[in-house]
């Protein structure tokens, strides 16, 4: 078992205001799923992309907006949403504050990454 604080994980800034925390993955052993945290900083959001996977994303802190094909859902704290593979995607910070998520995913390239070169970025 490994317990530790995600802000000791130092961060990957892959898109400029997006951070992720790697907090359970290959490092720590985890074969078949990583655990990352993202904090979006204000007027900052992922880009609007789509994976070969699904994933789980639960809100922690901070109001946000899931955007998809269909439109734009608000988000608050304790809201959790379920991405299904080939879904269209992208989370917005909608306040003044940093907006903090867990987002899990099936290890499949063993980098953590959600925007690697297999993915589709509109």
């Amino acid at each position: 078992m490994k317990v530790h604080h995600y802000k000791e994980i130092k961060p990957v800034e892959e898109i400029p205001g997006v951070k992720m925390h790697i907090v359970a993955g290959p490092d720590e052993g985890a074969r078949n799923f990583i655990m990352r945290v993202f904090e979006i900083e204000p007027n900052s959001n992922t880009p609007f992309h789509e994976h070969s996977w699904e994933h789980e994303i639960f809100i922690l802190e901070g109001p946000a907006a899931v955007k998809s094909k269909d439109g734009e859902i608000p988000l608050k704290p304790g809201h959790a949403i379920f991405i299904p593979a080939g879904e269209q995607h992208c989370i917005v910070n909608k306040g003044k504050e940093t907006v903090r998520l867990i987002c899990v995913i099936p290890n499949i390239n063993n980098t953590g990454s959600c925007f690697s070169d297999n993915d589709v970025h509109k």
